[in-house]
């Protein structure tokens, strides 16, 4: 069954879809927003945390590094999922691409929603404590085209290796097939409808839309 929402309902829908959800990790409902680089995952990320009254934004990019794209399960587990899972606060060490080295420990309380955003939150090591994975429904071509365009020329080395790195991660580890949720931008602002993996929840899933307008 289809629904039209009132304007500027899409992002609210799903929040309260979220805050209906059991805690995934502790006491924390960890929501993953996963998709290529460049698909819009962490303006949409933002989006729905404002609409969970501020929700905290995990970035896997605070994560990953120059020479781990994708190896760092066993730290976010170490840092982030095992401190979560005691009703503890998370630690992590974030990251920083300019300087090529970690930087000083940020916490991370155990909020009742936490969003997890970057390429690789719905990988199979992350799933289990998932409360929701949403992935973000854009082309690889299309992501990476807008990502180019948006970072421009002076990193289009890394972007080389970046996409490299993602189709071998995707196509060992795809997130996509175990989606709840698919979230596309559109004219109007955002639309989301079921995901594959979405089944056991089907009744509650409408194909929602608003009249936001994406930035650019």
């Amino acid at each position: 069954m289809n629904s039209t929402p009132r304007p500027g309902t899409a992002v609210a829908e799903l929040a309260a879809l979220v805050r209906e959800l059991l805690p995934s990790c502790g006491p924390v409902r960890l929501v993953g927003v996963d998709g290529h680089a460049g698909s819009g995952k962490s303006t949409f990320a933002a989006r729905l945390a404002e609409a969970l009254g501020g929700a905290p934004v995990l970035h896997l990019d605070d994560l990953a590094t120059h020479e781990e794209f994708f190896g760092w399960t066993d730290r976010f587990g170490r840092q982030v999922l095992d401190p979560f899972a005691r009703g503890e606060a998370a630690r992590y060490d974030p990251y920083d691409w300019h300087l090529r080295r970690f930087g000083a420990a940020r916490a991370l309380e155990p909020a009742p929603v936490v969003l997890i955003e970057g390429v690789g939150a719905g990988r199979r090591a992350l799933r289990p404590s998932l409360a929701l994975l949403v992935w973000m429904e854009l082309a690889a071509e299309s992501s990476w085209e807008r990502g180019r365009r948006r970072d421009g020329i002076g990193l289009s080395a890394f972007w080389d290796d970046w996409t490299a790195a993602e189709m071998r991660h995707f196509a060992e580890d795809p997130s996509r097939p175990f989606a709840d949720t698919l979230v596309r931008q559109v004219q109007e602002g955002y639309e989301w409808l079921p995901g594959p993996d979405s089944a056991p929840r089907a009744d509650r899933f409408l194909t929602h839309s608003d009249d936001l307008a994406p930035p650019d």
